[in-house]
Protein backbone atom coordinates (compact mmCIF):
# COMPACT_ATOMS: atom_id res chain seq x y z
CA UNK A 1 0.00 0.00 0.00
CA UNK A 2 1.58 3.27 -1.14
CA UNK A 3 -0.40 5.62 1.10
CA UNK A 4 0.62 9.26 1.23
CA UNK A 5 1.83 9.83 4.79
CA UNK A 6 1.19 13.57 4.51
CA UNK A 7 -2.52 12.69 4.38
CA UNK A 8 -2.51 10.74 7.65
CA UNK A 9 0.22 12.29 9.82
CA UNK A 10 -1.56 15.32 11.32
CA UNK A 11 -0.36 18.06 13.68
CA UNK A 12 -0.80 15.96 16.85
CA UNK A 13 -1.48 12.38 15.75
CA UNK A 14 -1.81 9.82 12.98
CA UNK A 15 -5.33 9.52 11.58
CA UNK A 16 -6.90 8.12 8.42
CA UNK A 17 -9.21 5.58 6.80
CA UNK A 18 -8.37 1.87 7.30
CA UNK A 19 -7.30 0.06 5.13
CA UNK A 20 -7.40 2.66 2.31
CA UNK A 21 -4.94 5.14 3.85
CA UNK A 22 -3.09 2.95 6.33
CA UNK A 23 -3.02 -0.65 7.56
CA UNK A 24 -1.25 -3.10 9.89
CA UNK A 25 1.94 -3.19 7.80
CA UNK A 26 2.25 0.58 8.14
CA UNK A 27 1.35 0.44 11.84
CA UNK A 28 4.25 -1.98 12.37
CA UNK A 29 6.64 0.57 10.85
CA UNK A 30 5.17 3.31 13.06
CA UNK A 31 5.85 1.10 16.10
CA UNK A 32 9.48 0.62 15.11
CA UNK A 33 9.94 4.34 14.35
CA UNK A 34 8.30 5.37 17.64
CA UNK A 35 10.87 3.32 19.59
CA UNK A 36 13.71 4.66 17.46
CA UNK A 37 12.75 8.33 17.88
CA UNK A 38 11.90 8.17 21.60
CA UNK A 39 14.87 5.92 22.41
CA UNK A 40 12.50 3.89 24.60
CA UNK A 41 13.45 0.48 25.94
CA UNK A 42 9.84 -0.09 27.07
CA UNK A 43 6.44 1.31 25.96
CA UNK A 44 2.74 0.93 26.77
CA UNK A 45 -0.05 0.51 24.18
CA UNK A 46 -3.84 0.77 24.47
CA UNK A 47 -6.74 0.83 22.01
CA UNK A 48 -10.42 1.74 21.67
CA UNK A 49 -13.38 -0.36 20.48
CA UNK A 50 -13.05 0.18 16.72
CA UNK A 51 -12.99 -3.07 14.71
CA UNK A 52 -9.52 -2.26 13.32
CA UNK A 53 -7.97 -1.25 16.67
CA UNK A 54 -6.77 -4.64 18.04
CA UNK A 55 -4.98 -5.57 14.80
CA UNK A 56 -3.35 -2.16 14.39
CA UNK A 57 -2.17 -2.02 18.01
CA UNK A 58 -0.76 -5.58 17.85
CA UNK A 59 1.13 -4.65 14.65
CA UNK A 60 2.58 -1.53 16.35
CA UNK A 61 3.67 -3.78 19.24
CA UNK A 62 5.42 -6.15 16.80
CA UNK A 63 7.32 -3.24 15.25
CA UNK A 64 8.31 -1.87 18.67
CA UNK A 65 9.42 -5.21 20.12
CA UNK A 66 11.43 -6.01 16.97
CA UNK A 67 13.45 -2.86 17.73
CA UNK A 68 14.20 -4.24 21.20
CA UNK A 69 11.56 -2.49 23.32
CA UNK A 70 9.51 -4.33 25.94
CA UNK A 71 5.81 -3.75 25.28
CA UNK A 72 2.99 -3.60 27.85
CA UNK A 73 -0.43 -4.02 26.24
CA UNK A 74 -3.29 -2.62 28.34
CA UNK A 75 -5.96 -3.54 25.78
CA UNK A 76 -9.30 -1.73 25.69
CA UNK A 77 -9.01 1.69 27.33
CA UNK A 78 -9.98 5.34 27.08
CA UNK A 79 -7.35 7.81 25.89
CA UNK A 80 -7.00 9.27 29.38
CA UNK A 81 -6.54 5.73 30.73
CA UNK A 82 -3.56 5.37 28.34
CA UNK A 83 -2.22 8.73 29.61
CA UNK A 84 -2.62 7.39 33.16
CA UNK A 85 -0.63 4.26 32.24
CA UNK A 86 2.10 6.38 30.62
CA UNK A 87 2.33 8.61 33.70
CA UNK A 88 1.95 5.88 36.32
CA UNK A 89 4.41 3.45 34.67
CA UNK A 90 6.77 6.18 33.42
CA UNK A 91 6.66 4.85 29.85
CA UNK A 92 6.09 6.34 26.39
CA UNK A 93 2.66 5.33 25.13
CA UNK A 94 0.54 4.85 22.01
CA UNK A 95 -3.25 4.98 21.95
CA UNK A 96 -5.14 3.57 18.96
CA UNK A 97 -8.26 5.65 18.40
CA UNK A 98 -9.82 8.10 15.96
CA UNK A 99 -11.80 9.76 18.79
CA UNK A 100 -15.18 10.86 17.37
CA UNK A 101 -14.38 10.21 13.69
CA UNK A 102 -16.58 7.73 11.77
CA UNK A 103 -16.07 3.96 12.02
CA UNK A 104 -13.80 3.56 8.98
CA UNK A 105 -11.17 5.84 10.56
CA UNK A 106 -8.46 4.96 13.05
CA UNK A 107 -5.42 6.71 14.42
CA UNK A 108 -2.53 6.80 16.90
CA UNK A 109 -2.05 9.34 19.68
CA UNK A 110 1.53 9.06 20.91
CA UNK A 111 3.18 10.41 24.04
CA UNK A 112 6.53 10.27 25.79
CA UNK A 113 6.91 9.01 29.37
CA UNK A 114 4.71 10.96 31.77
CA UNK A 115 2.07 11.52 29.05
CA UNK A 116 4.09 14.33 27.39
CA UNK A 117 2.59 14.86 23.93
CA UNK A 118 4.31 13.83 20.70
CA UNK A 119 3.37 16.35 17.97
CA UNK A 120 4.97 17.60 14.78
CA UNK A 121 7.68 19.56 16.63
CA UNK A 122 8.23 16.98 19.38
CA UNK A 123 8.95 13.80 17.40
CA UNK A 124 6.03 13.15 15.05
CA UNK A 125 7.79 14.68 12.01
CA UNK A 126 10.85 12.50 12.76
CA UNK A 127 8.68 9.38 13.07
CA UNK A 128 7.05 10.13 9.73
CA UNK A 129 10.43 10.71 8.05
CA UNK A 130 11.76 7.35 9.35
CA UNK A 131 8.66 5.47 8.19
CA UNK A 132 8.95 7.08 4.74
CA UNK A 133 12.63 6.16 4.40
CA UNK A 134 11.99 2.56 5.51
CA UNK A 135 9.18 2.16 2.98
CA UNK A 136 11.57 3.24 0.23
CA UNK A 137 14.67 1.33 1.31
CA UNK A 138 13.27 -1.50 3.42
CA UNK A 139 12.99 -1.64 7.19
CA UNK A 140 16.20 -2.03 9.19
CA UNK A 141 17.38 -5.35 10.61
CA UNK A 142 15.59 -6.32 13.85
CA UNK A 143 17.44 -5.75 17.12
CA UNK A 144 19.69 -8.63 18.22
CA UNK A 145 17.51 -9.06 21.31
CA UNK A 146 13.78 -8.53 20.63
CA UNK A 147 11.65 -7.01 23.40
CA UNK A 148 9.00 -8.88 25.38
CA UNK A 149 5.24 -8.37 25.01
CA UNK A 150 3.09 -8.63 28.13
CA UNK A 151 -0.45 -7.67 29.15
CA UNK A 152 -1.50 -5.57 32.14
CA UNK A 153 -4.82 -4.44 33.62
CA UNK A 154 -4.86 -0.71 34.46
CA UNK A 155 -8.55 0.21 34.75
CA UNK A 156 -8.70 -0.35 38.53
CA UNK A 157 -5.59 1.76 39.20
CA UNK A 158 -6.82 4.46 36.79
CA UNK A 159 -10.14 4.72 38.66
CA UNK A 160 -8.42 4.78 42.06
CA UNK A 161 -6.06 7.55 40.95
CA UNK A 162 -8.89 9.77 39.67
CA UNK A 163 -10.96 9.21 42.82
CA UNK A 164 -7.95 10.17 44.96
CA UNK A 165 -7.86 13.62 43.30
CA UNK A 166 -11.41 14.74 44.20
CA UNK A 167 -13.06 14.88 47.64
CA UNK A 168 -16.34 13.02 47.15
CA UNK A 169 -16.90 12.29 50.86
CA UNK A 170 -19.66 14.92 51.31
CA UNK A 171 -21.59 13.90 48.21
CA UNK A 172 -25.35 13.34 48.48
CA UNK A 173 -26.96 10.60 46.35
CA UNK A 174 -27.38 11.64 42.72
CA UNK A 175 -29.12 10.18 39.70
CA UNK A 176 -26.83 10.46 36.67
CA UNK A 177 -27.56 9.59 33.05
CA UNK A 178 -24.40 8.80 31.05
CA UNK A 179 -24.37 8.54 27.25
CA UNK A 180 -21.18 6.72 26.23
CA UNK A 181 -22.04 6.86 22.51
CA UNK A 182 -20.95 3.19 22.19
CA UNK A 183 -17.44 4.46 22.96
CA UNK A 184 -14.94 3.88 25.73
CA UNK A 185 -17.03 5.62 28.41
CA UNK A 186 -18.96 2.35 28.50
CA UNK A 187 -15.72 0.70 29.63
CA UNK A 188 -14.49 3.27 32.19
CA UNK A 189 -17.64 4.73 33.79
CA UNK A 190 -18.89 1.56 35.57
CA UNK A 191 -15.54 1.10 37.36
CA UNK A 192 -14.98 4.77 38.22
CA UNK A 193 -18.57 5.30 39.46
CA UNK A 194 -18.84 1.97 41.32
CA UNK A 195 -17.95 3.38 44.75
CA UNK A 196 -20.00 6.60 44.43
CA UNK A 197 -23.51 7.28 45.81
CA UNK A 198 -24.79 7.45 42.24
CA UNK A 199 -27.77 5.83 40.57
CA UNK A 200 -26.30 5.31 37.12
CA UNK A 201 -28.60 5.31 34.08
CA UNK A 202 -26.42 3.99 31.23
CA UNK A 203 -27.05 4.83 27.57
CA UNK A 204 -25.21 3.14 24.69
CA UNK A 205 -22.61 1.47 26.93
CA UNK A 206 -22.14 -1.42 24.46
CA UNK A 207 -18.67 -1.04 22.95
CA UNK A 208 -19.33 -0.74 19.20
CA UNK A 209 -16.91 1.07 16.91
CA UNK A 210 -19.55 1.31 14.17
CA UNK A 211 -21.47 3.85 16.35
CA UNK A 212 -24.97 2.49 15.65
CA UNK A 213 -26.88 5.13 17.67
CA UNK A 214 -25.20 8.46 16.94
CA UNK A 215 -21.74 9.92 16.34
CA UNK A 216 -19.65 9.90 19.51
CA UNK A 217 -19.12 13.68 19.34
CA UNK A 218 -21.09 15.41 22.10
CA UNK A 219 -20.18 18.92 20.88
CA UNK A 220 -22.62 18.46 17.98
CA UNK A 221 -26.07 19.26 19.45
CA UNK A 222 -27.65 16.46 17.37
CA UNK A 223 -25.66 13.88 19.35
CA UNK A 224 -26.93 14.86 22.83
CA UNK A 225 -30.67 14.93 22.01
CA UNK A 226 -31.15 11.37 23.35
CA UNK A 227 -29.31 12.27 26.56
CA UNK A 228 -31.34 15.45 27.06
CA UNK A 229 -34.63 13.58 26.66
CA UNK A 230 -33.51 10.80 29.01
CA UNK A 231 -32.39 13.23 31.74
CA UNK A 232 -35.83 14.86 31.70
CA UNK A 233 -37.68 11.53 31.52
CA UNK A 234 -35.70 10.07 34.45
CA UNK A 235 -35.87 13.24 36.57
CA UNK A 236 -32.09 12.89 36.82
CA UNK A 237 -29.77 15.37 38.54
CA UNK A 238 -27.56 15.65 35.47
CA UNK A 239 -26.38 13.96 32.29
CA UNK A 240 -22.86 13.27 31.02
CA UNK A 241 -21.86 12.56 27.40
CA UNK A 242 -18.43 11.19 26.47
CA UNK A 243 -16.82 11.18 23.04
CA UNK A 244 -15.55 8.02 21.33
CA UNK A 245 -12.27 7.68 23.22
CA UNK A 246 -13.81 9.16 26.39
CA UNK A 247 -11.23 11.90 26.91
CA UNK A 248 -13.87 14.64 26.51
CA UNK A 249 -16.98 15.03 28.65
CA UNK A 250 -20.03 17.23 27.99
CA UNK A 251 -22.49 18.06 30.81
CA UNK A 252 -26.28 18.49 30.71
CA UNK A 253 -28.22 19.95 33.67
CA UNK A 254 -31.39 18.63 35.33
CA UNK A 255 -33.57 20.45 32.77
CA UNK A 256 -31.74 18.76 29.89
CA UNK A 257 -29.94 21.98 28.99
CA UNK A 258 -26.34 21.72 27.80
CA UNK A 259 -23.79 23.52 29.98
CA UNK A 260 -21.11 25.38 28.01
CA UNK A 261 -17.64 23.87 28.55
CA UNK A 262 -16.46 27.37 29.57
CA UNK A 263 -18.77 27.21 32.60
CA UNK A 264 -17.38 23.77 33.52
CA UNK A 265 -13.85 25.18 33.09
CA UNK A 266 -14.67 28.03 35.50
CA UNK A 267 -16.30 25.67 38.04
CA UNK A 268 -13.38 23.22 38.02
CA UNK A 269 -10.87 26.10 38.13
CA UNK A 270 -12.50 27.46 41.30
CA UNK A 271 -12.30 24.01 42.92
CA UNK A 272 -8.67 23.41 41.89
CA UNK A 273 -7.74 26.85 43.26
CA UNK A 274 -9.19 25.83 46.64
CA UNK A 275 -6.66 22.97 46.65
CA UNK A 276 -3.81 25.02 45.16
CA UNK A 277 -4.24 28.66 46.26
CA UNK A 278 -2.74 31.25 43.93
CA UNK A 279 -2.28 28.76 41.10
CA UNK A 280 -2.17 29.47 37.37
CA UNK A 281 -5.08 28.36 35.16
CA UNK A 282 -4.79 28.09 31.37
CA UNK A 283 -7.74 28.86 29.09
CA UNK A 284 -7.79 29.12 25.32
CA UNK A 285 -8.76 32.39 23.66
CA UNK A 286 -12.33 31.35 22.81
CA UNK A 287 -13.41 30.37 26.29
CA UNK A 288 -15.82 32.78 27.96
CA UNK A 289 -14.89 36.00 29.76
CA UNK A 290 -16.25 34.22 32.83
CA UNK A 291 -13.21 31.91 33.01
CA UNK A 292 -10.50 34.53 33.73
CA UNK A 293 -13.00 36.43 35.91
CA UNK A 294 -13.66 33.40 38.13
CA UNK A 295 -9.96 32.53 38.26
CA UNK A 296 -9.10 36.05 39.51
CA UNK A 297 -12.02 36.04 41.98
CA UNK A 298 -10.57 32.86 43.50
CA UNK A 299 -7.05 34.28 43.76
CA UNK A 300 -5.58 32.57 40.70
CA UNK A 301 -3.71 33.79 37.62
CA UNK A 302 -5.41 33.20 34.27
CA UNK A 303 -3.21 32.63 31.20
CA UNK A 304 -4.69 32.86 27.69
CA UNK A 305 -3.38 30.55 24.97
CA UNK A 306 -4.06 29.37 21.42
CA UNK A 307 -6.60 26.66 20.65
CA UNK A 308 -5.17 23.12 20.61
CA UNK A 309 -4.00 20.58 23.17
CA UNK A 310 -0.31 20.85 22.28
CA UNK A 311 -0.34 24.60 23.07
CA UNK A 312 -2.23 24.05 26.32
CA UNK A 313 0.08 21.23 27.47
CA UNK A 314 3.21 23.22 26.57
CA UNK A 315 1.95 26.26 28.47
CA UNK A 316 0.96 24.12 31.47
CA UNK A 317 4.43 22.59 31.61
CA UNK A 318 6.10 25.99 31.17
CA UNK A 319 4.00 27.83 33.78
CA UNK A 320 3.36 24.99 36.24
CA UNK A 321 -0.40 25.62 35.81
CA UNK A 322 -2.73 23.57 38.00
CA UNK A 323 -5.53 23.28 35.43
CA UNK A 324 -6.47 24.14 31.86
CA UNK A 325 -9.75 24.14 29.96
CA UNK A 326 -10.90 24.51 26.36
CA UNK A 327 -14.24 25.37 24.72
CA UNK A 328 -14.16 21.85 23.17
CA UNK A 329 -14.63 20.11 26.57
CA UNK A 330 -10.97 19.13 26.95
CA UNK A 331 -9.84 19.57 30.57
CA UNK A 332 -6.18 19.32 31.62
CA UNK A 333 -4.87 18.71 35.16
CA UNK A 334 -1.41 19.11 36.65
CA UNK A 335 -2.25 16.19 38.97
CA UNK A 336 -2.83 14.07 35.84
CA UNK A 337 0.55 14.70 34.18
CA UNK A 338 -0.86 17.86 32.47
CA UNK A 339 -2.94 15.53 30.30
CA UNK A 340 -6.63 15.88 29.49
CA UNK A 341 -9.26 13.80 31.23
CA UNK A 342 -12.98 14.40 30.88
CA UNK A 343 -13.61 11.85 33.61
CA UNK A 344 -11.81 13.92 36.25
CA UNK A 345 -13.77 17.02 35.21
CA UNK A 346 -16.99 14.97 35.53
CA UNK A 347 -16.00 13.91 39.07
CA UNK A 348 -15.48 17.57 39.99
CA UNK A 349 -18.99 18.38 38.72
CA UNK A 350 -20.46 15.49 40.74
CA UNK A 351 -18.57 16.61 43.87
CA UNK A 352 -19.63 20.26 43.44
CA UNK A 353 -23.28 19.35 42.86
CA UNK A 354 -23.42 16.63 45.51
CA UNK A 355 -21.93 18.73 48.30
CA UNK A 356 -24.77 21.31 48.28
CA UNK A 357 -28.58 21.16 47.87
CA UNK A 358 -29.19 23.35 44.78
CA UNK A 359 -29.82 21.87 41.30
CA UNK A 360 -27.03 21.97 38.74
CA UNK A 361 -28.63 24.78 36.69
CA UNK A 362 -28.55 27.03 39.75
CA UNK A 363 -25.00 26.00 40.68
CA UNK A 364 -23.52 26.73 37.24
CA UNK A 365 -25.39 30.04 36.73
CA UNK A 366 -22.57 31.68 38.70
CA UNK A 367 -20.06 30.40 36.12
CA UNK A 368 -22.16 30.87 32.95
CA UNK A 369 -22.41 34.66 32.82
CA UNK A 370 -22.64 35.84 29.21
CA UNK A 371 -24.54 34.88 26.07
CA UNK A 372 -22.34 33.26 23.44
CA UNK A 373 -22.78 32.03 19.88
CA UNK A 374 -20.98 28.72 20.13
CA UNK A 375 -18.69 27.87 17.20
CA UNK A 376 -20.17 28.74 13.79
CA UNK A 377 -18.40 27.37 10.70
CA UNK A 378 -18.48 29.05 7.28
CA UNK A 379 -17.07 27.49 4.10
CA UNK A 380 -15.02 30.15 2.29
CA UNK A 381 -12.96 30.18 -0.89
CA UNK A 382 -10.22 32.38 0.59
CA UNK A 383 -9.74 32.35 4.36
CA UNK A 384 -7.22 35.22 4.36
CA UNK A 385 -9.34 37.52 2.18
CA UNK A 386 -12.49 36.94 4.24
CA UNK A 387 -10.57 37.58 7.47
CA UNK A 388 -9.05 40.76 6.02
CA UNK A 389 -12.51 42.05 5.07
CA UNK A 390 -13.69 41.56 8.65
CA UNK A 391 -10.59 43.25 10.04
CA UNK A 392 -11.06 46.27 7.76
CA UNK A 393 -14.68 46.62 8.86
CA UNK A 394 -13.86 46.65 12.59
CA UNK A 395 -10.31 47.92 13.15
CA UNK A 396 -11.03 51.67 13.07
CA UNK A 397 -14.06 51.60 15.38
CA UNK A 398 -13.69 53.39 18.73
CA UNK A 399 -12.86 51.20 21.73
CA UNK A 400 -11.80 48.21 19.60
CA UNK A 401 -8.64 46.19 20.25
CA UNK A 402 -7.34 43.51 17.89
CA UNK A 403 -4.97 40.62 18.35
CA UNK A 404 -3.76 37.78 16.14
CA UNK A 405 -2.62 35.16 18.66
CA UNK A 406 -4.86 32.64 16.88
CA UNK A 407 -6.80 33.98 13.90
CA UNK A 408 -8.32 37.43 14.49
CA UNK A 409 -9.76 38.44 17.87
CA UNK A 410 -11.68 41.72 18.09
CA UNK A 411 -12.59 42.95 21.60
CA UNK A 412 -14.55 45.84 23.14
CA UNK A 413 -15.88 46.35 26.67
CA UNK A 414 -19.28 44.91 25.62
CA UNK A 415 -18.42 42.06 23.22
CA UNK A 416 -15.64 40.08 21.56
CA UNK A 417 -15.35 37.72 18.64
CA UNK A 418 -12.67 35.40 17.31
CA UNK A 419 -12.45 34.34 13.67
CA UNK A 420 -9.90 31.64 12.93
CA UNK A 421 -9.18 29.33 10.00
CA UNK A 422 -9.51 25.56 10.21
CA UNK A 423 -6.15 23.81 9.71
CA UNK A 424 -7.71 20.98 7.73
CA UNK A 425 -10.73 22.36 5.82
CA UNK A 426 -11.63 25.56 3.84
CA UNK A 427 -13.55 26.86 6.86
CA UNK A 428 -13.55 29.93 9.07
CA UNK A 429 -14.70 29.35 12.64
CA UNK A 430 -16.50 32.18 14.43
CA UNK A 431 -17.07 32.52 18.19
CA UNK A 432 -18.87 35.57 19.63
CA UNK A 433 -19.66 36.59 23.21
CA UNK A 434 -21.46 39.69 24.47
CA UNK A 435 -23.01 41.15 27.61
CA UNK A 436 -26.55 40.74 26.22
CA UNK A 437 -28.35 38.68 23.55
CA UNK A 438 -29.22 41.66 21.36
CA UNK A 439 -25.58 42.75 21.02
CA UNK A 440 -24.48 39.14 20.50
CA UNK A 441 -26.92 38.63 17.63
CA UNK A 442 -25.99 41.95 15.98
CA UNK A 443 -22.22 41.28 16.04
CA UNK A 444 -22.65 37.64 14.98
CA UNK A 445 -24.84 38.60 11.99
CA UNK A 446 -22.54 41.40 10.91
CA UNK A 447 -19.42 39.24 10.94
CA UNK A 448 -21.16 36.34 9.18
CA UNK A 449 -22.48 38.67 6.45
CA UNK A 450 -18.89 39.84 5.78
CA UNK A 451 -17.45 36.30 5.88
CA UNK A 452 -20.13 34.86 3.60
CA UNK A 453 -20.36 37.82 1.21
Amino acid sequence: MAADLSQIVKAYDVRGVVPDQWDEALSELFGAAFVEVTGADAIVIGHDMRPSSPGLSDAFARGASARGADVTLIGLCSTDQLYFASGHLGLPGAMFTASHNPAQYNGIKMCRAGAAPVGQDTGLADIRALVESWREKGAPEPAAEPGTVSRRETLTDYAAHLLSLVDLSQMRPLKVVVDAGNGMGGHTVPTVFAALPVTLVPMYFELDGTFPNHEANPLDPANIVDLQERVRAEGADLGLAFDGDADRCFVVDERGEGIPPSAITALVAARELEKHPGGTVIHNLITSWSVPEVVREHGGSPVRTRVGHSFIKEEMARSGAIFGGEHSAHYYFRDFWNADTGMLAALHVLAALGSQPAPLSELVAHYDRYPSSGEINSTVADQAASTAAVRTAFESRPGVTLDTLDGLTVTTSDWWFNLRPSNTEPLLRLNVEARDEETLNAIRDEVLSLVRA
